[in-house]
């Protein structure tokens, strides 16, 4: 895998490839959740292609190790070469029992995947980006990176730089990376199983109702 690691990395630097890699998580009011990532290189002869297809990071069983371990589940790995465009593409997707689990698998080892309490109920998330963003050992120009998170909350404060409603959105590229950095967010969660107002005044207006009804029937 090492050697594998090495070779991609020359031929990105002789190549000027571009790859880029996208990482959506999504976090539930519990702590578990849900990841997919996707992460595409493009070729520029038929070479390369044949090269690229040899090396880890789109080998699908080496794939699935990466983003494996005892607490989490991968549900679905995809390693597929799209000819009209000419980029290889690989696709994960896992379930996890609480973000700080992930770290436990070999891609996210150096990620301090994070969601710790805070004060007045707040929750406090955070990820950081190493220099190795992946886990598969690139470091080029041509790398742009993307984090979507769904947070189970009101979203308070956050470093993003998108912001829709619970959804935030963090694009870097290597370069800005540096030396490594982190994303971090702070938020109210949802309150669990909580019900809405409205149930209680409908429920209210029927059993009114239902009185009303059989109180009339009764002084008839």
């Amino acid at each position: 895998m090492r050697k594998n690691l090495f070779v991609i990395s020359f031929l990105l630097l002789i190549s000027n490839a571009c790859l880029d890699y996208t990482q959506i998580t999504t976090i539930k009011t519990d702590g578990s959740g849900n990841m997919f990532i996707h992460y595409f290189m493009k070729w520029t002869n038929q070479k390369d292609s044949t090269i690229i297809e040899q090396l880890g990071i789109f080998n699908k069983d080496s794939v699935y190790k990466e983003f494996s371990s005892e607490f989490s589940n991968v549900t679905n790995v995809e390693v597929y070469k799209n000819l009209n465009d000419s980029t290889l593409h690989a696709k994960v997707e896992l379930n996890f029992f609480s973000l700080d689990s992930l770290n436990r698998t070999p891609a996210f080892r150096k990620s301090q995947l994070t969601v710790k309490d805070g004060e007045k109920n707040i929750k406090i998330f955070s990820q950081f980006i190493p220099p190795i963003a992946t886990g598969f050992g690139f470091e080029n120009t041509n790398f742009s990176l993307t984090f979507i998170y769904y947070l189970p909350g009101e979203i308070l404060n956050h470093n993003a730089i998108e912001q829709y409603r619970n959804r935030l959105t963090w694009r870097y590229s290597i370069s800005e990376i540096g030396m490594g950095k982190y994303i971090t967010a702070t938020y109210r969660p949802f309150k669990l199983k909580e019900t809405p107002i409205w149930i209680y005044v409908i429920a209210l207006f029927v059993f009114s109702v239902v009185v009303v009804y059989l109180f009339s029937r009764k002084i008839k």
